[in-house]
């Protein structure tokens, strides 16, 4: 069995890191800590160039839920041309409606987009906020999405796995399913067999200090609770032993 892991970064250490461990796949993002953000153009740039696997690119303007304003989806429609034009191979976008639903029209019209420009694309985990999982499969299905990344509507994906597996087997010969959200080395197995999947996605998550030899840490760019000096990073060890174990 061929499986593709996924790892999800918000830095070109992280990819280099990424790709050190197995990945064999990159969803490239800003701001992980808000659950992942449009990374610039220039990060984009640089990503494709120094890939050597396939780079998507999120398409996530804002923070916070996935009900978007006609202002948001003309700027998420900029930066798949934007993906395009740097060489992404992918995007990753995710839109719902008010009721909660998977909203067709705005969806429709970010799908033509990377179309237009051949880019694959992806339905990420605004699923898992969907009223009704088994209507957004459909409908995503419908759009022509190549995948879905969900963590089947729980907090993690070993509490959403039988909710995973339905939407697994309805999704089969339609599209991808792909198992994220708390996923590593010891529960890998258990996932992809019960659920009957070959994709997965993981950040690996860790930090380093910062090489600063000389600084202030009086101050703070963001929220007081987080130190400036503290880089998170993808750590490559813990990619490795994923792949190590969907390979043993």
């Amino acid at each position: 069995m061929s499986y593709v892991v996924e790892v999800c970064i918000d830095n070109l250490e992280s990819l280099h890191n990424a790709i050190e461990g197995g990945a064999t796949r990159i969803e490239l993002c800003s701001s992980l800590a808000l659950g992942g953000l449009t990374p610039s153009y220039g990060m984009m740039k640089q990503a494709a160039k120094l890939s050597n696997i396939p780079v998507f690119a999120m398409i996530r303007p804002r923070q916070g839920d996935f009900l978007y304003d006609q202002d948001d989806i003309e700027s998420m429609l900029i930066d798949i041309e934007a993906a395009a034009h740097a060489g992404m191979n992918g995007v990753v976008f995710g839109v719902l409606n008010s009721a909660g639903h998977v909203n067709m029209e705005h969806s429709r019209r970010l799908f033509n987009k990377a179309k237009h420009h051949e880019l694959e694309v992806t339905f990420h985990r605004a699923i898992d906020q969907c009223v009704d999982y088994r209507q957004a499969i459909n409908d995503i299905a419908e759009l022509g999405c190549e995948r879905v990344l969900t963590s089947g509507l729980s907090a993690n994906v070993e509490q959403g796995l039988d909710t995973l597996c339905d939407m697994a087997k309805l999704a089969k010969g339609r599209l991808t399913i792909i198992a994220g959200s708390g996923l590593n080395a010891d529960n890998v197995n258990t996932i992809v067999d019960k659920a009957q999947i070959t994709e997965v996605h993981l950040s690996g998550k860790s930090t380093r200090t910062s090489k600063m030899q000389n600084f202030s840490n009086n101050a703070r760019m963001g929220q007081q609770s987080l130190d400036d000096f503290v880089v998170p990073i993808t750590n490559s060890l813990a990619i490795e032993k994923v792949v190590k174990a969907l390979n043993s």
